[in-house]
């Protein structure tokens, strides 16, 4: 073995015919990192700047909103009004379509009623001038009663088999501008039934019978309707004022009462 091939063997170096290793490659071979950012350069320099944001140094303002005159106002509120007034009546008409194709049940106790009306029809001189269910009342039993025909019409209602309505659990009276109105509630003890029934009467000279012979309990009630609104009871035993003074001018609960006194 000749000393030059001793020399290859212990150098660990590449044999002068192998291929030289990839990190010797030419520099020339090589991408150069200075060329690619001094391509990316011209790029950045072309890019828009960014908006400043709003608020920041240099923001346009934004144009101010001018007033609104006093007609604009108006009109504004107008057109708003008529356009409620457009939905609430869509909604009515809605409403009201709905109800008329749902067909109405009858009341529960609309048989009550047409033979309470039945049997008031025996009095002489028709005294039943409305009947109708108070559906909100828990479907009572109403009528409105003739004044001339109360006093029979009362007996009939307390007395007659089917009725018995023994117990008057309240009166009240009501001016309702057009005319005066009487309303009784009548329950029978026994049967548990209860009718509600109104008498109307006029404004100018407000009258209704008393009932107290028929119902007792009417004595006061009647009292304090005749202090307040001024309705007649002819055959009470002792109409007078049960509240204000008996030289009070006037009634209290009329529409049209005016104090002599504005203090009181």
């Amino acid at each position: 073995m000749t000393d030059d091939s001793k020399l290859d063997k212990t150098a660990g170096g590449p044999a002068p015919d192998d291929k030289p290793a990839a990190d010797n490659k030419p520099a020339a071979d090589a991408p150069s990192t200075e060329v690619k950012e001094a391509s990316a350069t011209p790029e950045a320099e072309k890019a828009p700047s960014a908006k400043p944001a709003a608020g920041e140094e240099g923001a346009a303002p934004a144009p101010a909103r001018a007033a609104l005159t006093d007609e604009e106002k108006e009109a504004k509120a107008k057109a708003a009004a008529e356009a409620r007034a457009a939905r609430a009546k869509e909604r009515a008409a809605k409403a009201e379509a709905e109800a008329a194709d749902t067909p109405k049940e009858p009341s529960p106790n609309q048989p009550l009623l047409d033979r309470l009306v039945a049997l008031l029809q025996e009095i002489p001189g028709e005294p039943v001038q409305e009947a109708f269910i108070n559906e909100k009342g828990g479907h009572l039993p109403c009528l409105s009663i003739k004044p001339e025909t109360w006093p029979a019409t009362a007996e009939m209602l307390r007395t007659h088999p089917e009725l018995r309505l023994n117990y008057l659990r309240n009166v009240s009276g009501t001016d309702m501008e057009t005319h005066m109105e009487v309303v009784y509630h009548l329950i029978s003890l026994e049967t548990k039934r209860e009718y509600c029934v109104k008498v109307k009467t006029s404004r100018e000279t407000p009258s209704v019978p008393s009932v107290t012979s028929v119902w007792p309990t009417a004595n006061w009630n009647e009292r304090e309707i005749y202090d307040l609104l001024g309705i007649d009871f002819p055959g009470h035993p002792d109409l007078r004022r049960i509240m204000m003074a008996d030289d009070w001018v006037g009634h209290p609960l009329r529409k049209d009462y005016e104090p002599l006194d504005p203090e009181v």
